[in-house]
């Protein structure tokens, strides 16, 4: 018993029908091809690069439990998370990153985790 049975087509018979048939594979491939380069465009703009560094910003306060995280897209467009672990609480700071750069004063550990994600590939 078969529930999707197979589409009878039959061979082309003559030149114009392959030529007609080499068309639609022709025209299907274009579109593939169309449609491949707009997911590779899309895709450059996916966030596919990541770089963290541990430290510790304060002396005397255990171990590297602060860490600044970069996450970028292709076009180095993207942020840079930095949390700052204490005794006393825990600070969490955001910057907008462009073209690989901010706009606002990096730090040496937030520049690092830049760094470590732009050499991704």
């Amino acid at each position: 018993m078969q529930f999707f049975p197979k589409k009878q087509t039959e061979e082309p018979q003559n030149v114009e029908e392959i030529l007609a048939e080499f068309k639609k594979v022709k025209d299907k491939c274009q579109k593939l091809a169309a449609k491949v380069d707009r997911l590779e465009e899309k895709n450059r703009q996916n966030i596919n690069k990541v770089g963290v560094v541990r430290f510790n910003p304060f002396e005397g306060c255990g171990g590297n439990q602060s860490f600044s995280l970069a996450i970028l897209d292709d076009e180095k467009r993207g942020a840079v998370i930095t949390s700052l672990f204490s005794r006393d609480g825990n600070r969490v700071y955001a910057k907008p990153i462009e073209n690989g750069a901010s706009a606002y004063p990096l730090s040496e550990e937030e520049k690092q985790a830049i760094e470590i994600a732009q050499k991704q590939k």
